[in-house]
């Protein structure tokens, strides 16, 4: 079985992924993926959309592909058994779109099972220098995360990034002071001293 990042958003798909999506003869992956990997499944492939994550852990299919939003392993399915391919994820486009070194970066999530925001580790990061991605979940309180920063004494700079990718892409910068308004549900938040 191969996990295959098919990356966040249109066109961010490897050579290595789109090999492995042409020579599946069965296909898992959510809408949104299914989507994102059209253009290079077989007509003799198999799809299914997958309903409960869960029974993910039992399939042991040797000719399957998973398909995961983004990188497998950046909040993804790459906790599955299986090769793993990687996907352009919305931590690599945000960097690149923000001109800021992945060096200086730490990736945290509060997203789904997360969804209790790391604001404590958060709030040491950015007091270490460095500038954190938040992988954020659609009902992640942006204004809050700013009030909280501000509280501890942090005034820096946050991004929302939506739809990273996507012909929609936005990206819109502020500061824990004021910070920008999110429009979309598809969002990750940048936040540190990134502005020069």
């Amino acid at each position: 079985m191969k996990i295959v990042g098919v990356g966040c958003g249109p066109g961010m798909l490897t050579e290595a992924a789109i090999a492995a999506i042409r020579g599946a003869k069965k296909c898992y992956g959510s809408e949104r993926a299914i989507t994102l990997a059209m253009l290079y499944l077989m007509p003799y492939c198999e799809i299914h959309k997958i309903a409960d994550y869960q029974t993910l852990r039992d399939l042991h299919e040797e000719d399957a592909v998973v398909l995961s939003t983004g990188d497998p392993l950046f909040g993804g399915l790459g906790y599955l058994d299986g090769e793993i391919i990687p996907g352009i994820s919305s931590l690599q486009l945000a960097c690149a779109r923000l001109k800021i070194s992945w060096l200086r970066v730490v990736a945290l999530s509060a997203h789904a099972k997360d969804r209790q925001q790391p604001l404590e580790i958060l709030r040491k990061e950015i007091l270490q220098g460095k500038v954190v991605f938040l992988l954020a979940d659609p009902q992640f309180d942006i204004k809050g995360c700013a009030e909280f920063l501000c509280k501890s004494g942090i005034s820096c700079d946050l991004a929302v990034c939506e739809n990273l990718g996507y012909p929609e892409e936005r990206i819109a910068v502020g500061s824990t002071d004021s910070p920008p308004q999110k429009i979309s549900s598809l969002f990750s938040l940048v936040i540190g001293t990134f502005r020069p």
